[in-house]
Parts: structure tokens; C-alpha cells; sequence
């Protein structure tokens, strides 16, 4: 899912002729808008633009629909905007992760540092209001922005029910048609589940339920080990909960480099986490004791019991495209549940655009929010540019790890010839001040140009350090174009800059 082939996207695209009133509507579907057009569907009433899903890609793909003149809609079910990102993923995680991680510090890290407290206690019904607090002032933010870029907002349920047609079951009960000359799915996707532990939010829970747990549970089991399920994990395992991970494959945190899964494993495990690698849960049953789940070795079909009392289940999203009344207007979907769509985001059906996560690529927030972008330039200037080549990931743990491009194991299978350079954060002197020094920074360079083709982190703050190696990839930079730009000192950033030292020369801290 996270290192999934694209197709190219170009940005270099002539733009097409402007309209003229006796264009046919077909030809609307899949040119540009341009200031004529626009005039010629406000003086009809029709809309430009229909966004279905309110989420990261649509609401971005609203707002700069808006800032382009589009007179635009965006249908929203939740009856609040952020999709699950905002309300139920990204955001609320963060907020506990950062609460999670304070009131660790202040149990075990804070007396180290002449700070004492007496009698720490957990006030989990205060954090959770803290983190409620984040989400609805972030939610009330964007209806802002859409007000500030003249977006409409419908809240209820968008249907597809023709080419040029959006139904809205309204949330108050009311039912509305939207005539519009494009719509664009950004419905997001839905958690997966397994068959035999039906998810209920209370005992059995999504990241959703793992989000709003009344009280810290004793035993808390994770299915899956990738980004989700550690960071929620993380946030349990610090409050109280006694953490096993059961993890079908034989490493953690897929997509990211083996060497940065093997230490992150390390740590996480040295921080009091349980794992279970390469095992499959078969079957589970819910009695007073707690939930018991069957599981087996995938290698030797060894069967053992695991027992706890709450279990969060993380082993993946699918695209969530029910009722969205594809199949009546003939949207083509692939076999795993995908939106096919074009390089200008455009399915078969001219008129009908897809974004974000229910189409190809990886299952981000950002990568979402720059499909939206990217659209909404297709539509109105003929040109725009996603290179999901260089959509970096990260988890937010503590230490956090964090990734852009190909990894060692990558290369190695496509036989391209690399030189790897690393620089440790105990060497870093703000790291070392700051007594947070876990970790690294390891580059990737193509050995003949030096051309940077993957840089992994694990380590203090590296989910904001991989940007700057992004935008380095962005441009086809090389590891000693980012070697020779000052950074200044002390900061964490110097890490980056030595480890790209280190690839075609040597660093000096180390």
C-alpha cells in the first residue's frame, strides 16, 4: 500500500482553448473551466463542482475550488468537516499521543531533570476533553474557510444519481438534487474487520474506539503492527495498559526500511511492549474473563491463546464507496475496491472525478489533500502534479520514525547501485541537551549521481525533519546539495545534513 506504482503524472500540460457557449456538454467533462465558462454555468445556476466527503482531500479540493472561482458544494455526511482524520484518526491521535507522552515524562523523565512532583495521578476524562477540545476548534475552523471561499455545505449523504447529479439525503430529514457539471469522490475509506471479532467500541474497537476508551484497560491486545496500531499502543502502554502487538507478517511498521523496523522493534519493546511477529489470530471468543483470541504461527502452525480486555483491531482501511450509487451511473471499480481513475483523476465517466483514498496510491491524509489540489488545477488549468513517488509517511510514536522514497530493500530488488550514509542523534548536540538522542538519519543516494532516492529516520521530531529531504527529492537533488546548505546550531536538522555528509564524503560530528 505505501510504495504502490502510479502512473506519471505531468506537470507541463498545454492548457486547452477556452469555451465557447455552443460547446457541447460533453466536451465540458473534460476540458479545463476557464473565466468564460465559469460566467456562462453561474448565469445557469448549475454548479462546477460537486465534492463528495468532506475529509482531507474534499474539503481541500473545495476550498481551492473556491479560491479558482468554481462555484463549488461539498456534501459532508458527519455533520462535521476533517473526515476521519480530523474527528476519529490523525488529530485526536496526536492529542493523546502528545498527553500520553507528558504525563510519562512527568512520571519517570521530569525528577532526572531537577523537576519533581509529588502524587502524579491520570486524569483520563480531562484528556479526553482536551482532545475533543482540538478536534471541534480544527472542524470549526474549515467551515470558516469555506465561508471565506464561498464553498457550499450540504451535511448529509451524497449519492451519485447521473453523470451531472448529486443527491443529498439531507441529516435534517430533507432530500435535495445538486445539478452540477463535475463531482468529485472524495469518500475516504473504512476500517477493515475481521469476520469472527465483530467490532463493537467497547471491547472490540477500530482506532475509532481505541480514541475514546472510558478507563485504562489492564491488557490491552493490537492486531496489526503497522502505523495505527503502534501509535495507539504507544498511547495505552503509557497510561497503564499492559501492550501485546500480534502482527501477521514477520516485521512491524510495513513500507518502511528493514533496518529502521528491526531498531524501532527494539525500542518499542525496551519501552515495555509485547509482540507477537508472523502470527495469524484464527478465531476469538468474548466471555467475562475478557477476549480470548486462537492464533498460530504463520511459519509453523503453532496454536496458542491470547487473553486481554479490550482489543483494537488495526489491520487496515478499504476503500469506503458504499451507497455512493457508482454502479448505477457505471463508475469502474478494480478488483481491491478502488476507483480507477485517469491522470487527470478522471474515471470513465467524464464528468466524475476520484481522490484521496479510494483510489490508487498511499492511504494518507496528505497524499489525499494534494490529490484534491492536483484535481482541481486538471480541471481548471489543464495541469497538476502528484509524484506519489515522494509522499513521506510517519509514525508518531516517541521516537518517532519517519520515511521519503525507497528503501534499501527496494533498490536491492530493482538492482540499482547505492551508497548509504548515516549519522546518529547522539552525536547531534541538541538531541544530547535535550536528553532525547534514539535514533538516526540514513540516506540512500544512487551511487553514480548521487542522487537522492530514500531517506529513513528514526529519532527525536523526524516527522518534521523529513521535509526538507522530501522537497531535496522533489527537486532530483543529490546528497551533497543538501550537505553543503548551512543549518543552524544547535538544532536537530544538523543530523540531516551530516547524514548526507556521510553518504559522498564523511561527517565531521561523527
Amino acid at each position: 500500500m505505501w510504495r504502490q506504482a502510479t502512473q506519471g503524472r505531468s506537470a507541463f500540460v498545454p492548457m486547452r482553448s477556452s469555451f465557447v457557449a455552443s460547446t457541447p456538454t460533453s466536451v465540458f467533462a473534460s476540458a479545463p473551466f476557464t473565466t468564460q465558462s465559469m460566467r456562462f454555468y453561474a448565469a445557469g445556476g448549475q454548479d462546477d463542482l460537486v465534492v463528495i466527503g468532506g475529509g482531507p482531500g474534499g474539503y481541500v479540493a473545495a476550498i481551492k475550488a473556491g479560491q479558482s472561482g468554481l462555484k463549488v458544494t461539498c456534501v459532508e455526511k458527519r455533520g462535521r468537516l476533517g473526515g476521519t482524520c480530523l474527528n476519529v484518526g490523525c488529530i485526536p491521535s496526536k492529542a493523546l499521543l502528545n498527553a500520553s507522552h507528558l504525563y510519562e515524562q512527568t512520571k519517570h523523565y521530569f525528577p532526572q531533570h531537577g523537576i519533581k512532583f509529588d502524587n502524579v495521578q491520570l486524569d483520563l476524562k480531562a484528556m479526553m476533553t482536551g482532545k475533543d477540545k482540538s478536534v471541534t476548534g480544527l472542524t470549526s475552523g474549515i467551515e470558516y474557510l469555506f465561508k471565506k471561499n464561498n464553498v457550499k455545505y450540504a451535511k448529509g449523504f451524497g449519492k451519485i444519481t447521473g453523470p451531472n447529479e448529486v443527491t443529498v439525503s439531507g441529516n435534517d430529514g430533507s432530500t435535495s438534487k445538486i445539478d452540477t457539471k463535475r463531482i468529485l469522490i472524495a469518500t475516504g475509506s473504512e476500517v477493515v474487520s475481521l469476520p469472527f471479532l465483530p467490532i463493537d467500541e467497547k471491547k472490540v474497537v477500530s482506532s475509532t474506539g481505541a480514541l475514546a476508551l472510558t478507563e485504562v484497560p489492564k491488557r490491552l491486545i493490537v492486531v496489526g503492527g503497522g502505523i495505527i496500531g503502534l501509535e495507539m499502543g504507544s498511547v495505552w502502554r503509557r497510561l497503564g495498559s499492559e501492550v501485546t502487538v500480534v502482527e501477521f507478517t514477520p516485521a512491524i511498521c510495513g513500507g518502511a526500511d528493514a533496518e529502521i523496523q528491526a531498531d524501532f522493534l527494539k525500542t518499542l519493546k525496551k519501552q515495555g511492549m509485547l509482540f507477537k511477529l508472523g502470527t495469524k489470530v484464527t478465531d476469538a471468543k468474548i466471555d467475562d474473563k475478557g477476549i480470548t483470541l486462537s492464533m498460530e504461527s504463520v511459519q509453523t502452525k503453532q496454536s496458542e491463546t491470547l487473553t486481554g480486555d479490550v482489543v483494537l483491531v488495526s489491520i487496515g482501511r478499504r476503500p469506503y464507496l458504499d451507497g455512493l450509487g457508482l454502479e448505477d451511473v457505471g463508475v469502474n471499480v478494480d478488483k481491491r475496491g478502488k476507483v480507477v481513475v485517469n491522470d487527470d483523476f478522471q474515471t470513465n465517466v467524464p464528468s466524475i472525478y476520484a481522490i484521496g483514498d479510494c483510489i490508487h496510491g498511499p492511504m494518507l491524509a496528505h497524499k489525499a489533500e494534494e490529490d484534491g489540489i492536483a484535481a482541481v488545477e486538471k480541471m481548471t488549468t489543464g495541469y497538476g502534479h502528484v509524484d506519489y513517488g515522494i509522499v513521506p509517511a510517519v509514525v508518531y510514536t516517541h521516537p518517532e520514525v519517519a520515511w521519503v522514497g525507497k528503501t534499501e530493500e527496494e533498490l536491492k530488488k530493482e538492482g540499482v547501485q547505492y551508497r548509504v550514509g548515516k549519522f546518529p542523534f547522539k552525536a547531534n548536540s541538541r538531541a544530547r541537551t535535550n536528553d532525547d538522542d534514539e535514533g538516526y538519519v540514513k540516506y540512500l543516494s544512487d551511487s553514480r549521481t548521487d542522487k537522492v532516492l530514500g531517506v529513513h529516520m528514526i529519532g527525536p521530531m523526524v516527522g518534521e525533519l523529513i521535509a526538507e529531504p522530501t522537497l531535496l527529492m522533489a527537486y532530483k537533488g543529490s546528497s551533497e546539495d543538501l550537505a553543503r546548505t548551512c543549518h543552524a546550531h544547535p538544532t536537530l536538522s544538523e543530523a540531516v545534513k551530516e547524514a548526507a555528509m556521510a553518504v559522498y564524503d564523511k561527517p565531521i560530528h561523527f
